[in-house]
């Protein structure tokens, strides 16, 4: 337990803090399960409204709790796996 007055700020402080970021966690994680579950679907519209809803959960992660690389990183393989979900395949000459 904290003695003095400004651990006991500091330990309200981060207990306030591991919440939110718990929530935000739940949050893109929500997210990004709704995403796959439209791509099983092959709903193409619902699909693309949840994947922006996954890039705004991850770059809202990236500001508190999330590294900016690992979230480029996130962002980029669920771009990918819905571009190789619903690909137009090109007839080649």
């Amino acid at each position: 337990m904290p003695v003095t007055k400004s651990a006991k700020r500091a330990l309200k402080k981060a207990l306030r803090n591991k919440q939110i970021n718990e929530e935000r966690r739940i949050k893109i994680k929500k997210a990004i399960k709704e995403f796959l579950k439209y791509i099983k679907e092959k709903n193409k519209e619902k699909t693309k409204e949840t994947l922006s809803l996954v890039y705004k959960e991850i770059d809202k992660g990236a500001k508190r709790f999330i590294h900016k690389n690992k979230a480029a990183r996130l962002k980029a393989k669920y771009a990918q796996i819905f571009n190789q979900a619903f690909e137009v395949k090109e007839n080649l000459k």
